[in-house]
């Protein structure tokens, strides 16, 4: 069988931080976290944008995932750095929920989508890209999606670009809160 390379140069800088992240021994010692979900969870006025910040709550932050599977590709983290939802309280997981249900109204009425795959990877094993701040995936499907880039090539084709998805979910998101 022919093994077949699929490039993805643009996941090098994400790969990278991750590997610096595991590799410190002390917490950081700087106003600015590591962690691009907490730099999400913090970001001021004028960083919302770059950190792709949909929506904020007071225990919660929603972000366009800069990786996505698909366009409108959607993140839900705890403003709390933690791996579990048993380390957080009642309230944050409840907060979570109303907002994955926001989120799937979002993706619904943004991006006219007929499904929404959710879901979480808790822990390195079960396939967390970030394994110490647990994170809700909130992902548009539509029927017919898979085409023959990802059928005979194993590609997905993103067809609208990032800066467009975010602009596009932002107007929708202000319209729902």
């Amino acid at each position: 069988m022919l093994h077949k390379n699929l490039w993805a140069p643009w996941r090098m800088a994400y790969m990278q931080q991750l590997s610096a992240e595991l590799q410190q021994q002390e917490p950081i010692k700087t106003d600015k976290p590591v962690c691009f979900l907490c730099q999400a969870a913090q970001a001021q006025q004028e960083q919302v944008k770059d950190s792709l910040v949909i929506h904020q709550t007071a225990k919660a932050v929603v972000l366009l995932n800069r990786y996505p599977y698909t366009n409108g590709h959607v993140l839900i983290a705890p403003h709390q750095h933690v791996g579990s939802l048993g380390d957080l309280d009642a309230d944050c997981r409840g907060e979570i929920m109303e907002l994955t249900e926001l989120c799937e109204r979002l993706l619904r009425q943004a991006m006219n989508c007929q499904g929404v795959n959710v879901g979480m990877n808790l822990g390195r094993c079960a396939g967390a890209g970030v394994p110490g701040h647990l994170h809700v995936h909130v992902l548009p499907r539509w029927e017919g999606d898979t085409n023959f880039m990802q059928t005979v090539g194993g590609v997905r084709v993103l067809p609208q670009a990032l800066e467009a998805s975010y602009d596009h979910l932002v107007k929708v998101m202000s319209k729902l809160k």
